[in-house]
């Protein structure tokens, strides 16, 4: 009887810990502990270093002064990614109709935070199971699972509606 009970528990921790090792089904998302995360450097390549002719000739630091070696990281990085530079920052001349539009409600200057702080609070209200706490998963994604978006089903209920839809791929036969 002693023996029937061990080998039921054993059987049940192993069928747990196999049930933990499952992945969630989104091949997309990365292991960052694995270390095939993403390489920031890869962006935008740093500048060469380089030796001046004299160490006297340097200036005196400063915090938050210029970057010798790098003198526009911002500029760079959007030329990098394809972007032009925005010298003067702030919002696009080409932009400027869509931020009056999305802001027409008014804008609230701590939005940032405040959505931050209720996303924290809804994730650790709906990370309840046991394993992932003592195996500490990341259940960050299955948190948001009833609120993600079926973009097909989405799609579909749109076009019954005869609403246009340009920008999805046209209807395949019996749509």
């Amino acid at each position: 009887m002693q023996a029937a009970k061990g080998r039921a528990i054993i059987a049940i921790a192993t069928m747990m810990t196999l049930a933990s090792c499952g992945g969630d089904g989104m091949p997309h998302l990365m292991n960052l502990h694995s270390g095939q995360g993403p390489d920031e450097f890869a962006i935008v390549p740093p500048k060469p270093l380089s030796m001046p002719e004299s160490l006297a000739d340097l200036p005196e630091p400063t915090p938050n002064g210029a970057n010798r070696t790098d003198a526009t990281p911002l500029d760079d990085a959007a030329i990098a990614l394809g972007g032009k530079p925005q010298a003067s920052g702030g919002i696009p001349a080409g932009d400027s109709a869509l931020y009056a539009h999305a802001a027409r409600f008014g804008v609230e200057a701590g939005i940032r935070t405040t959505l931050a702080s209720e996303d924290l609070e809804w994730r650790r209200d709906n990370n309840g199971r046991i394993l992932e706490k003592l195996l500490n998963v990341n259940v960050y994604y299955k948190a948001y699972t009833k609120q993600r978006l079926d973009q097909q089903a989405e799609l579909r209920f749109w076009r019954k509606k005869g609403v246009k839809t340009p920008s999805a791929p046209p209807p395949q036969d019996g749509e």
